[in-house]
């Protein structure tokens, strides 16, 4: 079988980086952080711009970060530069064919992939594969079925309804987080602890922040540029949806929360 071709929804964008090196380890994988020690050996899969895998390196021994892009790669090497940790490494990769040997990694660690991939379940076998017996194979997903906002706005529904149809085009699961589970199960995996936790955005800060940032992505992303290409948006209708995204951010009233569905598998 060959590897599978998968289309980032979101793409590279600086309004999706702009979110991406917001995460830290503690607001994106406190779930973890208790199981990480001075001498764990970590591998972060999909790490984006590193600001996780910078975290990860204060807290554990070998780090290790790939992804299948080469453009945020170089921002998570300056990162590190900047804090001075020099022992972290960053290599492009595919996560179905990971070039490390069987058992290299005591936890193998993936936020906010498997929903991107057209199957997760390979991915999460391979994930398996170079992790050491007795390790953790740790992945966070959010589910975007479980977004909620205030107040009611029906540009940010049909936003939601466009972010769906785009990502299951590419033949993606928008709706990933609730089917971690069973897809561990089906990656063979049968010692697997689940959590759920979120992120809420309430302030004006909070507010103007995720509000702009999800304007730009669908004026200026490749998001956009998908949703245009394939019959599921005209340009109109987006600039629609981003004055919907400032309406939010205006609104005293206004939090949005997004549920993150989490899994812990014993190797």
């Amino acid at each position: 079988m060959g590897t599978p071709q998968d289309t980032y929804t979101h793409g590279h964008h600086e309004s999706v980086l702009r979110s991406h090196t917001w995460r830290t380890a503690e607001n994106s994988a406190g779930y973890l952080i208790p199981h990480l020690r001075p001498d764990t050996e970590l591998l972060d899969i999909g790490c984006g711009p590193g600001t996780i895998t910078l975290d990860f390196a204060e807290l554990a021994g070998r780090v290790v970060g790939v992804d299948n892009v080469a453009e945020p790669l170089e921002i998570a090497r300056a990162g590190a530069a900047e804090r001075g940790l020099d022992d972290v490494e960053f290599a492009e990769a595919d996560v179905y064919a990971l070039p490390h040997a069987d058992d290299s990694f005591d936890v193998v660690h993936a936020h906010q992939v498997l929903q991107h991939l057209t199957d997760p379940v390979a991915a999460l076998r391979e994930m398996r594969r170079v992790c050491r017996p007795g390790g953790l194979v740790a992945v966070r997903d959010a589910d975007y079925g479980g977004f909620r906002w205030s107040p009611d706005n029906p540009g940010l529904d049909r936003w939601l309804a466009l972010y769906h149809a785009v990502a299951r085009s590419n033949g993606a699961f928008p709706d990933g987080g609730r089917l971690l589970k069973g897809w561990a199960q089906q990656a063979g995996f049968t010692d697997i602890t689940c959590t759920v936790s979120g992120w809420c955005y309430a302030t004006p800060e909070e507010r103007s922040w995720w509000g702009n940032l999800w304007a730009d992505r669908i004026r200026m992303s490749s998001f956009a540029d998908q949703a245009i290409s394939r019959g599921l948006a005209t340009r109109e209708e987006l600039e629609e949806l981003a004055a919907a995204w400032h309406a939010w951010i205006d609104a005293p009233d206004a939090w949005f929360g997004i549920l993150n569905s989490e899994i812990r598998c014993r190797a």
